[in-house]
């Protein structure tokens, strides 16, 4: 790649990528591009800006308005192509009036298993994978960051809040709001790892089995559950399943695939 614009969300993944092309190209010719929408949590967008700022790397921000999209907000399991297509539309354009001969992703191999419509908007956008043509898995990217010395070498996973609700619940920047509260909440009591389910009145909360026990005792029961009806749940419960990736997909999948679960 003569020069690149990379879709740099402030996770493991895209973060690797982006740092590599700085590196590579130098910061004349790579660049990231952090999207900022209700959908992404104001605490991510802030670390996201830390650690580019600590990586060195130039960052641009753009103000996605996938919420306009009709096909966005009625939350089919296509929503994913619609927000990847607004964004990559607007990484497209931006890449033109600076001069990018590409735009490049943060997708992997482990992404190609599960079910993600925002690799068809990238596909038909022409926006590079180099994490899956260069062969890496998610293990290979921490293991990588971690011998660079990023910051994100052991970032959890942080998926837009949008894949909090059920599809065929409509998004809307309320429920937005009200699951970010709410995730903010358990993350300050010291959960990693842990996703609001929003299922209208009912919050369902993911964590990890591990931290089951110190969930459960009474003490910490009852601050979760005062705390998540002061945000605006009328119930509050916990998944025994525990918390794995893309766990709504479920549904689509009719659970015949193993559950991914985060210990």
């Amino acid at each position: 790649m003569e020069s690149v614009l990379v879709a740099y969300s402030g996770g493991v993944d895209s973060a690797l990528v982006l740092k590599v092309a700085h590196e590579t190209l130098g910061p004349e010719r790579a660049a990231g591009c952090l999207a900022i929408s209700p959908s992404v949590p104001p605490r991510e967008v802030e670390l996201a800006k830390k650690h580019a700022a600590e990586m060195g790397v130039r960052l641009h921000l753009t103000y996605t308005k996938e919420m306009d999209k009709e096909g966005y907000v009625e939350n089919s399991p296509n929503r994913c192509y619609y927000c990847k297509s607004t964004l990559y539309t607007e990484l497209t354009e931006m890449a033109e009036q600076q001069n990018f001969a590409f735009i490049a992703d943060g997708f992997n191999l482990d992404d190609k298993g599960d079910h993600r419509p925002g690799q068809r908007a990238g596909k038909e956008l022409q926006v590079r994978s180099p994490l899956v043509e260069a062969g890496f898995t998610k293990a290979d990217i921490r293991a990588l960051s971690k011998a660079l010395g990023l910051p994100t070498w052991n970032k959890p996973a942080a998926a837009c809040l949008s894949s909090r609700i059920p599809y065929g619940t409509p998004v809307t920047v309320e429920a937005l709001e009200k699951v970010g509260r709410a995730e903010e909440y358990l993350q300050d009591l010291g959960f990693v790892g842990v996703r609001v389910r929003h299922h209208g009145d009912m919050a369902r909360i993911e964590i990890r089995p591990t931290d089951f026990a110190r969930f459960l005792e009474d003490g910490t029961r009852q601050q979760i559950s005062q705390g998540l009806h002061e945000i605006g749940y009328a119930f509050v419960s916990l998944d025994l399943d525990g918390y794995r990736t893309g766990s709504l997909n479920e549904v689509i999948f009719n659970r015949k695939k193993p559950l991914n679960v985060i210990q």
